[in-house]
């Protein structure tokens, strides 16, 4: 940031070279065709022009050569381009199993950030540099869309689901976060900032900073506070299944059908209780859409993985 004008922001995640790689790519495979066609063009249009009114052109059924060699050119490096796209695709949203979480929710007009530690930021995203951070995201109203430019990273947050995406950044410094994704009157005024620390500097900030209980500590205080330990406890006749160790666990459904309990089924079951009943329950759970917030889902979606952990 501060850095005045430039045509692109600075590469300052793993993943920036790969884009801009690809995309220099792309437009250089764009201008050599528009300038290979517009070179022709006259070309032609000089050299076969009609030259007088009587000329009558020479039929020319066709050429197989020219056919194949302006099909299959242009199919190579197109293959190219989506092989290259489908491989930065699958590295960009395939986040390392050693990596840092973060929870953001989005909501008009501010990004909410939530660290595993408890620490809270609004608009301003604190991070350790050369360690790989996972982003989970939600947004409490309509869709918006997460983009740092310098990390070249962005991505859509979607009313009703949970999206991710990760990174990890390579130089130390303030880097500008926008919504990219228009979301009300006041969209422009959605910015941010995120801050890349050197990872003791960064340690500093989180024991220095609002003394917060950790993610899952607040997860738990909310499971109570909601009573969901009412019903979803292993003692016999519980009119829940129990959740100690189920994430990430396939639980079986009434239908006969299995589903992986990920962060995606416990934040519908919160919602939406009556779309997947567990087998050998009966519907008896109400909804708390309207209740509880994206925060809250998030804090005891912590809380139920820290049991799968510790199980």
């Amino acid at each position: 940031m501060g850095e005045g004008f430039r045509l692109f922001p600075r590469q300052a995640s793993t993943l920036a070279h790969q884009v801009d790689w690809l995309y220099f790519y792309l437009i250089g495979v764009s201008i050599f065709f528009a300038l290979l066609i517009f070179f022709l063009i006259y070309i032609f249009a000089v050299r076969y022009r009609r030259r007088s009114e009587d000329e009558i052109p020479r039929e020319i059924p066709g050429l197989m050569k020219l056919e194949l060699t302006w099909s299959i050119i242009p199919l190579i490096l197109a293959m190219v381009a989506f092989g290259w796209g489908a491989t930065l695709y699958f590295d960009t949203y395939s986040p390392p199993k050693n990596a840092l979480e973060m929870y953001i929710v989005g909501k008009q007009w501010m990004w909410h950030i939530q660290h595993p530690t408890g620490q809270r930021e609004i608009n301003e995203m604190h991070i350790p540099l050369g360690e790989p951070i996972k982003l989970t995201m939600a947004t409490e109203d309509v869709i918006h869309s997460f983009y740092i430019p310098a990390f070249r990273v962005k991505k859509d947050v979607v009313p009703g689901r949970y999206t991710t995406m990760w990174f990890k950044a390579t130089k130390a410094g303030e880097y500008h976060l926008f919504c990219a994704e228009y979301c009300g009157t006041k969209h422009s005024q959605m910015i941010g900032k995120v801050v890349v620390m050197d990872p003791a500097k960064y340690q500093d900030w989180l024991s220095g900073g609002e003394a917060n209980e950790p993610l899952e500590v607040l997860g738990e205080k909310k499971f109570q506070q909601f009573a969901c330990h009412t019903c979803h406890t292993d003692k016999p006749g519980a009119r829940g299944p129990s959740l100690v160790g189920v994430y990430g666990k396939p639980v079986r459904l009434q239908n006969g059908r299995t589903v992986i309990a990920d962060e995606a089924y416990l934040r519908e079951s919160i919602l939406n209780p009556n779309a997947k009943i567990a087998a050998g329950y009966r519907p008896v759970m109400p909804t708390f859409k309207g209740q509880i917030t994206e925060v809250d889902i998030l804090q005891i979606t912590a809380y139920l993985k820290s049991l799968a952990k510790s199980e």
